[in-house]
């Protein structure tokens, strides 16, 4: 079982969204979500707990969890080892999975790409495959948002594996929105 919860509207991202939502999450996440400067990180730090409490309720009927995180910031669920979970956002979308296996999730906006972050990140045949792209921009954000979504699965953080990381075997989806300008895709 996968279960991927997506918002994308950001007209709702306001100050006002953001004092809504305060109320509604526990405390440490509150605390957490009050230390970004900026509405965009409050409110996503605010949305993607309360996406992530909707699922975990509609998909295992949790009303109250304790989120920690691991050695290398991967968040779980204390005492569900059963329950898996990756959030992630970027300036369009918010994006929050679940899962009863190991699971990970990224979203990212088109964006240009330097040489050297082309270099650092993708495969020779990766590269190949965006430069001879109508779209580099999105054939990159592609490829970035599914190598994210399988380091996030793993737990290990981004690491010198950048080159060879879709050749281990994982499985991934993506899904591009093109009316709004982003990449979404899981790993499990």
């Amino acid at each position: 079982m996968i279960n991927v919860s997506l918002f994308d509207d950001m007209t709702l991202c306001t100050d006002q969204e953001v004092e809504r939502m305060i109320p509604l999450v526990p405390e440490p996440r509150r605390s957490d979500a009050l230390k970004f400067k900026h509405t965009f990180g409050r409110f996503a730090c605010l949305k993607a707990y309360l996406m992530l409490a909707d699922l975990l309720h509609s998909e295992f009927g949790l009303d109250e969890f304790r989120m920690e995180t691991g050695e290398h910031g991967k968040p779980f669920i204390a005492d569900r080892p059963d329950i898996h979970f990756s959030i992630s956002h970027c300036q369009k979308a918010i994006a929050v999975v679940v899962s009863d296996q190991p699971v990970g999730i990224d979203v990212e906006s088109f964006r240009r790409f330097s040489d050297g972050l082309l270099d650092k990140t993708m495969n020779s045949d990766e590269k190949a495959a965006i430069l001879s792209s109508d779209a580099p921009e999105e054939k990159f954000a592609s490829l970035w948002t599914c190598k994210e979504a399988v380091f996030k699965m793993q737990g290990t953080g981004i690491t010198d594996n950048l080159h060879n990381i879709l050749s281990g075997g994982v499985t991934t989806g993506t899904k591009l929105n093109l009316e709004k300008g982003y990449a979404l895709s899981v790993a499990w």
